[in-house]
């Protein structure tokens, strides 16, 4: 189930904190609870998906997306992630999230989030491809910049979120098509 309590908690820290701009760093703070446990006592993979949510949706607020969001009744949807799993997280333990839009292009949002131990130890690292949609499809990245009065203008991508852009170009849809006959020829 999505974590709704964590959720309105962080809004409202969210609120109570300085706006900013949608490529500075929103911090937000964690704590592991034991039902964000997988079978072997840690954070389980699907849920720090989950908790990464949570720092997105707080980074939306103090940047004013959820507000434009709201005003024009568009959404925000996921399109794509990579993720680096490297350290483990165990119950009760806390971690700090950072997350901030690198940049965009003609269709998507491209958003890097990262969560911290106390020590300064990265736990995990991701890169979603986002977009916002409406009733017409997905909105230009510009027409939503401009609809929260920013500069449209994108920071250039780094090399590998470029890389990255790139190869999720070539990867084919749909996925299942190709490996179901490619998987139907080896077995006859």
């Amino acid at each position: 189930m999505f974590p709704f309590v964590r959720l309105i908690k962080d809004m409202l820290v969210a609120s109570r904190q300085a706006p900013i701009h949608p490529t500075d760093i929103h911090v937000s703070h964690h704590m592991v609870w034991p039902w964000d446990l997988d079978a072997f006592a840690e954070l389980n993979n699907g849920r720090t998906l989950t908790l990464y949510d949570l720092g997105r949706l707080g980074m939306g607020a103090r940047s004013g997306l959820i507000g434009t969001l709201r005003t024009k009744k568009w959404s925000l949807t996921m399109a794509g992630s990579s993720v680096r799993y490297r350290r483990r997280l165990h119950a009760f333990q806390r971690f700090e999230m950072r997350s901030r839009t690198i940049c965009w292009d003609d269709k998507f949002f491209y958003i890097e989030q990262s969560m911290w131990k106390p020590d300064g130890t990265c736990t995990s690292h991701v890169l979603y491809r986002a977009a916002v949609t409406s009733k017409n499809g997905i909105v230009p990245p510009r027409e939503v910049g401009e609809a929260m009065g920013l500069d449209t203008t994108s920071p250039l991508a780094p090399d590998w979120v470029a890389a990255w852009i790139e190869a999720e170009a070539m990867r084919p849809w749909p996925p299942m098509q190709n490996v179901a006959k490619t998987h139907l020829r080896e077995v006859a």
